[in-house]
């Protein structure tokens, strides 16, 4: 079964050896640029997309709009994403032990946020690489990498996973 990762976790491509991408950093804040007049009545939030190699050859990565996607609350309803004072990732080349970040801002209403789906699908070398899903929320505290397992009880992806067991359980009685 497929699970989300945690904001913070590391997903690995196996497509791709060595190549590895996360999302982290998911924090309040208003974008450098100003806001947007369609963000009006809600509540601005970044968040980072780090893609590293660790591989044995550079690979040339894209991470442009589009390719990420922003879903908030229980409802799974798509965030605003201020594409103006979003930072991506276009064509870069990176090179082994190195690591490229783009940084996108969105808003969504303020109760939403604590219930925050992102799901990414970078291009690498002009391939498509699967999507992923992280989640998370402001005010969910993001485990740090290599946390041990009776810390991820208690984490939001625990939650989830134990939920999606549960559904899918209840589904084959």
């Amino acid at each position: 079964m497929y699970e989300p990762n945690v904001l913070g976790d590391w997903q690995e491509y196996d497509e791709r050896a060595g190549l590895r991408v996360r999302v982290h950093r998911l924090e309040p804040g208003e974008p450098p640029r100003g806001r947007d007049d369609a963000a009006e009545g809600l509540t601005y939030f970044s968040v980072r997309v780090t893609a590293e190699n660790r591989g044995e050859r550079p690979f040339c990565i894209h991470l442009e709009d589009g390719q990420i996607d922003v879903r908030t609350g229980p409802d799974g309803e798509s965030a605003f994403i201020d594409w103006r004072s979003s930072q991506f990732i276009e064509g870069f080349d990176v090179y082994p032990l190195r690591r490229a970040t783009a940084v996108l801002y969105a808003a969504a209403p303020e109760a939403s946020l604590t219930h925050v789906d992102v799901q990414v699908q970078v291009r690498v070398d002009e391939e498509w690489a699967g999507r992923r899903l992280w989640a998370g929320g402001i005010g969910v505290q993001e485990l740090p990498t290599g946390a041990s397992a009776g810390a991820c009880r208690d984490s939001l992806a625990h939650q989830v996973s134990v939920f999606l067991q549960e559904q899918a359980e209840e589904g084959t009685a």
